[in-house]
């Protein structure tokens, strides 16, 4: 394992260990937040508890407000058949204990008020209703009394209305087809504790609102499409139909409806949801771990940054170093050619020599060029990858066989022609190290409106799946001796120099490998 295989997999323990960190924060936010919820779903519960009590205890005081109600009318009756015996005893002759025992019953009503009325309509009597202007001293004149009547019986009148539509009427049958009326309406102790009860109604739907904090709270009728009183709920969603409808089944789902009996059938239900303050702790987690994330990645961005701007700092130092150092002996080799060529040696041997000096040259031009600027310039791609493809046929072994193609014609891109060539030079070489020096390496050129494309093919053994990234990476080779450079270096000439792209674009095992260089034109 080298050295850039070493950092890789530290990097990577590095990332699971940071994973493992975040992993473990999350994991014990989630575990409060969800106490914390369940504190308030208790909390719900204990009031919703202490609804059904308070629910319970006014369903049983409309319970005892019935029987009272049922007690007065029965009275209201009693009194009823006292008054048709009393008439009829007068109607029919002498009154005997049955009167007297009639009369104490019709006595005894000291609080139902009662008006009795003939057949005629006209008011013949009252009871327990008490007179607006008292005329009986004897200061009152005839006139202001009979004035004073008027007056009274008009009252009368106005509160005989009232009892007809409150629809309380009872027939006296009191001698064969004659009737008289009798119009009541609820004693005033009765109407006391009546007000007593609805205050107390209208208390336990406060109490319902004010005690449900922040938890959002409906309170509706049995056929839920009319709501008695809400809290802590937008009134959009209680205005229009359908919302509440869905705020309803919503509600539903989440807890079961608290149904309330006030007594004289009033069925209520009692919906309630998650408070705003549960919804966003169940959403903190969340949010936090994407904060850490985040946070992580914009750590890793400027890390990954921060290397790749050193890593680009050694490249172009030992690139710019490399350059120097090849300068002295190439200044030496020139002099050497000058000087066998005064030896008159033999010409083919110098001109061999004049064509690795001037390779060194264009190598050392290379290394030059590395961390600046290059100049970009049209060219020729099929003619200029030719001319690489001849020098290397002489370098490398017999048995490879080099071919290149181009369907259309002449390609024309902007490139730099030392920096490139070093390119077509690394996967040529690469190619004939996979093809264990025997193969066809066979370079074809294409183009379409906004791209050219270089495909660089071999026959060679071909890259498993899972390496094809690392290929470019620095430090891969599947060499026993090298450094894993001429890939890496590959890839930023491209990329970097010529903002183009280069990709494994396909390969088999034991068939070969196509390398694809895209520029843009």
């Amino acid at each position: 394992m080298n050295i850039y295989s070493k950092k890789a997999l530290w990097k990577r323990v590095l990332i699971v260990f940071a994973l493992f960190i975040v992993g473990g924060s999350f994991w014990y936010t989630n575990e409060i937040v969800n106490e914390i919820a369940e504190e308030e779903r208790k909390q719900v519960q204990m009031w919703a508890g202490a609804i059904e009590n308070k629910a319970n205890l006014v369903k049983y005081t409309s319970g005892l407000f019935r029987e009272l109600q049922e007690e007065e009318r029965k009275k209201v009756e009693l009194w009823s058949e006292a008054t048709k015996r009393i008439i009829a005893s007068a109607e029919g002759g002498e009154p005997g204990g049955e009167f007297m025992l009639a009369l104490d019953v019709v006595e005894s009503n000291t609080t139902i008020p009662i008006i009795m009325v003939n057949e005629n309509g006209d008011i013949t009597g009252t009871r327990n209703i008490p007179k607006v202007i008292d005329f009986t001293g004897d200061t009152v004149t005839a006139e202001k009394a009979k004035k004073y009547r008027a007056y009274n019986d008009s009252v009368y009148q106005n509160v005989l209305s009232q009892m007809k539509e409150g629809g309380r009427r009872l027939e006296v049958n009191y001698y064969e087809d004659k009737y008289i009326y009798l119009y009541y309406q609820d004693s005033r102790l009765f109407e006391e504790i009546k007000q007593t009860f609805h205050d107390q109604e209208n208390l336990f739907i406060r109490d319902v609102l004010n005690n449900s904090a922040s938890t959002p709270v409906l309170f509706t009728n049995q056929q839920n499409d009319s709501i008695v009183a809400h809290a802590n709920i937008d009134k959009n969603r209680i205005e229009n139909k359908e919302l509440l409808r869905a705020t309803i089944g919503k509600m539903k789902e989440q807890n079961e409806p608290i149904v309330v009996e006030l007594g004289d059938s009033k069925t209520h239900y009692i919906y309630y949801e998650d408070s705003a303050l549960l919804r966003k702790l169940k959403f903190y987690p969340v949010v936090q771990f994407v904060a850490i994330g985040l946070f992580i990645l914009i750590g890793y961005w400027f890390f990954s940054t921060s290397r790749r701007s050193e890593q680009n700092r050694v490249w172009v130092g030992m690139s710019k170093e490399t350059a120097h150092q090849l300068g002295t002996p190439l200044s030496s080799l020139l002099a050497w050619i000058e000087l066998l060529k005064a030896k008159e040696v033999a010409p083919e041997t110098i001109q061999e020599m004049e064509n690795d000096v001037r390779r060194l040259e264009v190598i050392t031009e290379r290394f030059s060029k590395i961390g600046s600027a290059p100049d970009l310039h049209e060219e020729n791609l099929c003619a200029f990858i030719k001319e690489q493809i001849n020098y290397l046929k002489t370098r490398v072994s017999k048995k490879v066989r080099f071919d290149v193609l181009s369907p259309q014609g002449d390609v024309f891109a902007k490139i730099n022609k030392p920096l490139f060539g070093w390119v077509i030079e690394n996967l040529s070489k690469n190619a004939a190290d996979a093809m264990s020096g025997n193969g066809l390496l066979t370079i074809t050129v294409s183009q379409n409106e906004k791209k050219i494309i270089i495909d660089v093919t071999d026959t060679g053994k071909g890259i498993p799946q899972g390496k094809r990234k690392e290929v470019f990476q620095p430090g891969y080779t599947s060499k026993k001796r090298g450094w894993g450079l001429g890939l890496s270096l590959t890839k930023r000439i491209i990329e970097i120099y010529h903002k183009g792209k280069i990709v494994v674009h396909k390969s088999e095992l034991n068939k070969g490998t196509t390398f694809r260089i895209t520029l843009n034109k």
